[in-house]
């Protein structure tokens, strides 16, 4: 079982380097792997919409998408695992995360696909989806951010995390595309509680029990 597990994982996360860092020193493959919408609805390049979440705006961002996804990725996938079996369990993680990609881009490709200018990049819609598919198995979970060394509960972190990518979807400027962060979370929270309906009343069993800390 965590022979799959960590496998899956480590390939998503992998490839996902690779390619983000060739991408890099290569300006004309990260062009044509970009999610631009128009480009996606004139020339029928749907493949960007799963290709942009395989390539990163700089280290900063890859870096930030691999380790949140490092962290909570094999925690999902053993719950999968857990419910559809070894290898099932892998391919719908694997399935939940990529779609999410796809996901995740649509409402910005609907809203820029007549605007030749428009585009983004990055994994964070995939990334998002597994955040939240395990604030959803784990909802009081205790996590640590960077440069906070306070504890806050899984699903504190989601709602602030679902308020600052609203924000940064109506604000931000540059060629990240925040506003996936927002459609990711809810694809996967929903998405996991529709594979595993029993979560969805042990979430609110989890957060009845939960104490404030004061």
């Amino acid at each position: 079982m965590d022979t799959i597990n960590i496998s899956v994982s480590l390939a998503i996360l992998v490839i996902t380097i690779i390619i983000s860092v060739l991408g890099f020193n290569n300006p004309e493959l990260q062009a044509k792997l970009l999610h631009n919408p128009f480009l996606a609805n004139k020339r029928k390049q749907y493949h960007r919409l799963l290709s942009s979440g395989f390539i990163h705006n700089g280290w900063a961002h890859l870096g930030f998408n691999m380790l949140t996804f490092f962290f909570f990725g094999g925690v999902v996938e053993q719950v999968f695992i857990k419910s559809y079996g070894n290898i099932w369990g892998a391919v719908i993680f694997l399935g939940v995360y990529l779609v999410a990609i796809i996901v995740s881009d649509l409402p910005s490709f609907f809203k820029y696909k007549d605007m030749p200018a428009y585009s983004s990049l990055g994994a964070s819609g995939g990334v998002s989806a597994i955040v939240f598919a395990s604030i959803l198995f784990q909802p009081t979970e205790k996590l640590f951010l960077l440069l906070i060394p306070i504890p806050i509960p899984a699903f504190v972190l989601g709602t602030l995390y679902v308020i600052y990518s609203y924000y940064q979807s109506k604000n931000s400027s540059d060629n990240i595309n925040h506003s996936a962060h927002l459609y990711g979370a809810v694809f996967g929270f929903v998405i996991s509680a529709i594979l595993i309906p029993s979560a969805v009343t042990d979430f609110f069993i989890q957060l009845s029990k939960y104490r404030l800390p004061f």
